[in-house]
């Protein structure tokens, strides 16, 4: 093989990303077309009320099914209405929000006591490798290092405030 054809396909070689982090690839599926609007308007608006205001993300062990199951649809359709109103899967949708939540926990002050592991947990992660994938692939660094560039702000900016201002003379 010559250097050029070797340097083509090291070109080729998708460089490998963190935690397994994959592009997305959007997928066509017939069945989603076949929602009607209103209902899927409707079930939107009751994931939201039950994931985001109930905060069920927060448990790790909610399912699509039980989701379903609370919504009286069948999983199938749950699906189809995440993928089309949300633009995720199921699993990302909890994620997303489950991320968010750890970003606020990671920059209080508050919970500074708490290790990364535990804040995890509470915001609904089964394990440390999916809370340290689904952070990474939602805010782009690890959670250790959004803690500390936070709490390095927030201190900066109560320094700042502590200070006397100058008088003028």
């Amino acid at each position: 093989m010559s250097e050029m054809e070797n340097k083509k396909e090291e070109v080729q070689v998708e460089k490998k990303k963190p935690y397994n982090i994959r592009d997305r690839k959007p997928k066509e599926a017939a069945y989603r077309s076949l929602i009607r609007a209103e209902l899927a308007d409707e079930l939107y608006d009751k994931i939201l009320n039950i994931i985001v205001v109930q905060k069920k993300y927060k448990d790790p062990d909610y399912s699509a099914k039980e989701l379903a199951k609370e919504l009286n649809t069948n999983t199938r359709y749950l699906s189809a209405v995440v993928n089309s109103r949300f633009g995720m899967n199921y699993s990302c949708l909890l994620n997303e929000y489950r991320v968010k939540d750890a970003a606020h926990y990671l920059a209080d002050k508050r919970y500074e006591d708490k290790n990364v592991e535990e804040i995890s947990a509470m915001v609904g992660f089964a394990n440390r490798q999916s809370f340290y994938a689904a952070f990474y692939k939602n805010m782009g660094e690890t959670p250790n290092s959004y803690r500390k560039r936070n709490l390095e702000k927030s201190d900066k900016s109560k320094k700042k405030a502590g200070r006397p201002a100058k008088s003028k003379k």
